[in-house]
This record gives C-alpha cells, structure tokens and sequence, in this order.
C-alpha cells in the first residue's frame, strides 16, 4: 500500500456494520437483545474485517419507535443494560481494533424526554421554546397543511399549552426547535457525553428534519395521487417542514465538538426528493460532516446499471465535495437480497450484492445478517411491532421483516439469540442460515463476505479511487476504480441471461474475486458472465 493510502483517515473508504440492538443477541433471555450480547458478538463482527460498528439507538427511550424516540440521550435503557456495560462493549471493541460509531436523534425526542415535559406545562417556562409549538388557525385547524411520515398531520393539540405542538413522526415524537441555541448545545453536550467515554463518531439521524420554516408556510403538493403512494406524507415536496438552509451551519457546530476529540467519523442520514444536494451540502468542505448516504438503493423495488451509475456518477470527487456512504439494507429497509432477486438466486445474489458494495466509491455499511445473506424475514400481521408496518399493511414490507432476531445456531431455540421469546419471531428460512451452519462451510456467504472484506483491503484503488463507467451489453454494470497508477475492472451482470464481456485492457487483466470469493493464482477472466456473477480483475504486478 503507498504512503498516501497509509495516510488518509481509517473512516475513508472504511465497511462499517449496522448493529440493530433488539435483535443481535439476548443474554438475559427477556427475548431483546442487549449490550451484554453485542459484547459477546463482537468476535463475530471482528471476524468479517470491517474496520467499524454502528449502533442503532439504546439510550433510554420508550419504544414507541424502537428507541428513536430518546427519553435520555445519555442514559442506556434498562432493557439493553448499564452505562458500565457500555464501557465495557467500548474496551473490548477497542482490544478487537474495531471503532465504534452510535446513532444520535437530532430531530426530535420522545414525548416522555423531561426537555418536552417541561416545555409542554406553560408557554413561559425555560423550554418553552425548545420545541415547534404554534397556535391553531382560527378555525381551530393545524397551523399549516404539513403531513407526517408515519401518517396523519404533523400537529398535535396539547391542553396545556393551547397550542400545537409539531412532529414529522410519530406523535410521541415531537419535533425539537433547533433554531434555538440553546437545543443545539444541549445536543452538543450529550455528543460531547459520548467522545467522552470513547466513541468515534455518529450516524445523525433523520437530520434533514432537523430544522422547519419558521413561517411555517404550506407545503407544496407533489402531484402524486393516491393511487400512487402509500400515504399522504407523499403527497407533498417538503421543502417547508424539513430541509431549511440552516441546518448546515448546525452541522458545522458538530464538526467543531468532533474535531476536538481526534479522528473521528460523522455520517447523516438524508431523505427526500433533494437528496443528493443536501448530502453535499451537509458535507462540503472540512467544516461540515465527514459523509453522508439517502435511500437510493435501501428504497429501489429494482437493480440496473443505470441505477447505480445513476447514484455513483453525482459524486466525481469535484474541490470541497465530501465522502459518499452506500448501503444496500438497513433496519428502515426490506433486505435487498429480496427486493432484488429471485429465491432460487438468494445465495448467489447476496454473495454477489457485497461484491458490488464493496466496489463502489465511498464507505459500505454492512447490515446485521447481511454476511449471512439474509432475506427478509416473515413477520405475521398479529406479530407486527413496526407503526409504520401496520398502518401501511399489506402495501409495504414495512421494517420489521429486516429487524428479525440473528440468527446464531439453527438447531437451538430461537436459532440462538435467545433462551425466552423474542421481540419478533425467529423466521425458518433465516435460522437455516446462521453461523453455526455457515462457519465450516468455505463457501458460504460468510466466509465469502471474510475473503471479499480482506481481498479489498489490498487494494487501494476499491477504497479510496475514482471510479469511471465502461460500456457493457444490457443488464451488465462495469467501470474500473483508479488510484495511483493502480487499476481494478469491476464487472456485474445484473441480467436474467448470459452476456459476454470484453475487458478494454483484454489479457492484461487477471481475476482477483468474484461473487464466490477470494481467487488465488493466476486466474484468468471468464469468457461469458451467467446471471448474478462478477469478479473483481487488475493488472498484475509482475505486468503493471
């Protein structure tokens, strides 16, 4: 590896691994998984070699919407354990050279955070103005015509105060002011809080939200009817109730606390029709987030070429542009294995999907059981926990199909995660899966996911270069990433049929991984691409 590549900072180019607290693993049998299992888990995730953890929420919190609704943003719930076990989960990432990244909820608390009980007793108190409160129209009516996410209007009357309050989510989950100074840096010291006891940076949440007009101005429609959407939220362009130009300057205040406490990783989480201009406003320059990632793929029905060169070709690495992030599947999203491919293809698909996210310019998140290639799991109607799931239901997958417990050992109860009933039940299809049936397999999608993460770590030109798309036949994806005179061909028919390739640089190129794994020796390319495969090729270094 050169010296520049030595260099640059550990996030850049970094695989991070989503850990969704409830569902990792559970050492107390109460069927949630804790901090106490994520503990226990870590030789796992140490195993695959990605270089970070990303935590989804387990500060104190409610669980109306499964800890994104912060009641404490710095105490741990109960139900996940102690600060001490943190602490403790922090060591032994450390002891495993692993970094570790937690989820921090700018946008809005729970109704139960003792900030909104205040605010809500009277309109003069200290916190009065800590949250969006606005009285009625005269009629009685919302102030404005603003819709939720999780549907409804995005008002809520409370006595109290005679007033509204607002919330772009649940109506437990009022929406914070963030155009007071004083929320900002109450948020900054619980961040703060946090650097403290050693984390290495945050995953902001919804942080598009963060900010409303203070006009509070209708929103436009979209033009969308309802036949086309499966709720009103759609219905509008939120450019009023989110997305406001001030919220970069915000973010400039959390560079500021992140730089004092070294090398750390920050990485917003954007949604909406404007996606990609706010991930480079949130990440322009050296003042503002080190990345950010939207729901490209973690939304698409579908997998094309055009769709990824779509997305991969708005970041050029153009002056002042900031770092990409890319996921596939996450705890908002139905797994993409199913999205994307067919049953009979789960395996070869899945393997094949990691190829392509670790090709890709920018950081790869990696979602719990996606080195397993997970499919969605199935969740019944009467098991359904999600408020998004069951007010959309049947129309949408809803999340809780991508929240199903890991599975650990396929003969044990629960497959493993728990000796009591878990939170969400334990699908079949997944417990076929788990690592005690993968891990003496060297085919497996696990240990393909180790060879695909430790080929990619020789080679400079995945992790930090430019990437340039090359023609290809229909259904087949292919550019080269280019970095300091070191070149790799990634190939990917995404097709339902056979389709030959020819490499620009022809016989230069040998394989070094396909969507099977690692290759070793002097392989050479395979004349014809069937579907669901790709490799990785360069130039030897006995030929460069």
């Amino acid at each position: 590896m050169s010296d520049e590549a030595r260099n640059q900072p550990w996030w850049k180019g970094a695989v991070i691994y989503q850990v969704y607290p409830r569902s990792f693993r559970d050492t107390n049998g109460d069927g949630i998984g804790d901090l106490n299992g994520i503990i226990e888990g870590l030789d796992h995730i140490a195993s695959l070699g990605v270089d970070a953890v990303w935590l989804s929420p387990f500060f104190t919190s409610p669980m109306k919407d499964y800890g994104y609704d912060v009641a404490d943003y710095c105490g741990v719930d109960p139900m996940f354990g102690t600060l001490a076990d943190f602490d403790r989960l922090m060591e032994k990432a450390q002891g495993l050279g692993l970094k570790v990244i937690i989820d921090q909820v700018y946008s809005h608390t729970s109704d139960q955070h003792a900030w909104f009980e205040e605010s809500r007793q009277d309109r003069t108190n200290p916190k009065a103005d800590w949250y969006v409160w606005a009285y009625p129209k005269p009629d009685g009516a919302p102030p404005n015509n603003w819709q939720a996410v999780f549907g409804g209007p995005s008002w809520e009357w409370d006595a109290r105060r005679q007033q509204y309050y607002m919330h772009n989510f649940l109506v437990s989950q009022p929406d914070l002011n963030l155009h007071n100074e004083a929320v900002q840096d109450a948020l900054l010291a619980a961040a703060r809080f946090w650097l403290e006891r050693g984390v290495d940076g945050f995953r902001l949440d919804a942080i598009n939200f963060a900010m409303h007009d203070r006009a509070l101005t209708d929103n436009p429609p979209s033009g969308l009817s309802m036949d086309r959407v499966t709720r009103p939220f759609d219905m509008q362009f939120h450019t009023n109730s989110m997305s406001q130009p001030e919220i970069p300057l915000f973010l400039e205040r959390v560079r500021d606390v992140l730089d004092q406490y070294g090398e750390t990783f920050s990485v917003a989480e954007v949604v909406g029709a404007d996606a990609i201009g706010e991930m480079k406003a949130f990440t322009e320059g050296d003042v503002r987030l080190h990345s950010a990632y939207n729901f490209d793929f973690l939304y698409a029905k579908s997998l094309s070429p055009r769709r990824v060169e779509r997305s991969l070709s708005q970041w050029n690495g153009a002056a002042g542009e900031g770092w990409p992030s890319w996921a596939f599947s996450n705890h908002d999203a139905p797994r993409a294995v199913t999205r994307w491919a067919a049953a009979e293809t789960r395996k070869q698909s899945a393997d094949l999907l990691v190829l392509l996210l670790l090709s890709l310019r920018g950081n790869a998140f990696l979602y719990q059981g996606e080195e397993l290639g997970l499919p969605q799991g199935h969740v019944p109607f009467e098991h359904l926990k999600d408020p998004e799931a069951i007010a959309n239901w049947p129309r949408t997958l809803g999340r809780d199909g991508a929240r199903t417990p890991f599975p650990w050992q396929a003969k044990a109860p629960h497959a493993g995660f728990s000796t009591g009933e878990p939170w969400l039940p334990v699908d079949p299809a997944q417990a076929a899966l788990a690592v005690d049936v993968q891990e003496p397999d060297p085919v497996s999608s696990l240990n393909v996911v180790r060879s695909l993460v430790a080929r990619r770590k020789t080679l400079p030109a995945l992790r930090f270069g430019q990437m340039r798309f090359l023609e290809a036949p229909d259904g087949v994806l292919a550019f080269k990433r280019i970095h300091e005179g070191e070149e790799v061909l990634c190939v990917f028919n995404l097709g339902g049929r056979s389709q030959r390739f020819d490499p620009p640089d022809g016989g230069q190129l040998q394989l070094v991984a396909t969507e099977a794994g690692a290759v070793d020796g002097d392989a050479a390319l395979p004349e014809a691409l069937e579907p669901w495969t790709g490799y990785w090729a360069s130039v030897p270094a006995d030929r460069a």
